[in-house]
């Protein structure tokens, strides 16, 4: 190890810094808030030196934070990016070689793995920020349908429903229609209604009809809004873009220690193994519990996701419990985008 060192405080900026070329916003705050439990836990034991870190120290730390009684994906995210710091400590001679290994990452089951089937409002905000301002990557089906599911909250079978004739870039609405037997909703008449979507989000289909959407019909002569080479999409498509489209080395360094150039989850039918990508129903859970907390009332919340009240209480309403909620505007559903919400 060479002379040179870095206080954790010191060796924690240098590593975001670094970073900021490849991480949005979003994932560096998130980055700086799991490393600054580190820093501090840090300095309460007086470590100034990262290389006077002990394999006892880093066991220590993972203990602490077990101690808070966080959930478990919480855990495993603050020991990954322990780890990535320590690896970029290596990479310039702050602290020994194979140092990083020493992080005990936990491996979570596959229950813990779901984070009860949600995507985090902060995970599907660095993706949308990703997808948003990449040339190669804006307007691409898994775009495309992130954007959707995330800020309408809707179900597999109602994006599969969608034809282009429900979709008005000028009222910035899309109409979901029961039209059996071909294309069903869940609740079959009760289940259709028009919801509004933001400009961003017209902005992200229309990139996607513009550049991607293959223009055909399916076999009942129809126009599916998001159409595939054989006409409507099955659900698997479905499945595997949002599977694909949310995995977090798309954005990132992978949580997994994966090479993305060489891992199988990168691939279309090995998606959904990927411990961190999540299906379309956990883009839906998230999505209503971000709503509530951007202040829609939950029945407009119901009737935008087609869901009872009760059902949302029951299964949604954790995080707000404690929230009071605004009065719903009546233009909020054209504004409520993801990236003009922030902590």
């Amino acid at each position: 190890m060479s002379d040179r060192d870095l206080s954790p405080r010191e060796a924690r900026d240098r590593f975001l810094s670094r970073r900021k070329a490849e991480n949005t916003d979003r994932t560096l705050r998130t980055y700086e808030n799991r490393l600054t439990r580190f820093v501090e836990f840090c300095e309460e034991r007086d470590i100034s030196r990262m290389s006077d870190l002990s394999g006892w120290d880093l066991d220590e730390f993972r203990a602490d934070r077990e101690t808070a009684e966080i959930a478990p994906t919480t855990l495993r995210g603050s020991m990954v990016a322990l780890k990535q710091l320590l690896d970029y400590c290596e990479s310039v001679d702050v602290v020994d070689k194979d140092f990083g290994d020493k992080v005990n990452v936990p491996t979570l089951t596959r229950s813990e793995e779901s984070s009860d089937q949600q995507l985090a409002h902060e995970d599907a905000e660095a993706l949308i920020d990703f997808y948003r301002t990449s040339r190669r990557h804006m307007g691409t089906p898994e775009h495309a349908i992130l954007e959707v599911a995330w800020h309408v909250g809707c179900r597999m079978s109602g994006l599969r429903a969608l034809d282009l004739r429900d979709y008005n870039p000028d009222d910035q609405t899309l109409e979901f229609r029961h039209r059996a037997p071909y294309t069903r909703l869940k609740n079959k008449e009760q289940g259709e209604r028009v919801v509004g979507i933001s400009e961003h989000v017209v902005s992200a289909i229309d990139t996607y009809l513009a550049r991607e959407r293959v223009n055909k019909r399916d076999e009942k002569g129809r126009e599916p809004l998001f159409c595939a080479r054989q006409g409507r999409p099955s659900n698997s498509t479905f499945r595997a873009w949002s599977y694909m489209g949310t995995q977090p080395c798309v954005i990132t360094q992978c949580p997994h220690s994966n090479r993305r150039e060489t891992c199988d989850y990168t691939r279309r039918n090995f998606a959904s193994k990927c411990p961190s990508s999540r299906a379309l129903h956990a883009v839906r859970t998230g999505s209503i519990t971000w709503q509530l907390l951007q202040g829609l009332d939950i029945e407009t919340v119901a009737k935008r996701v087609n869901a009872r009240p009760e059902t949302i209480r029951r299964h949604y309403y954790k995080a707000g419990l404690h929230e009071e909620f605004e009065e719903l505007r009546a233009d909020v559903t054209l504004k409520l985008d993801i990236q003009d919400t922030h902590e």
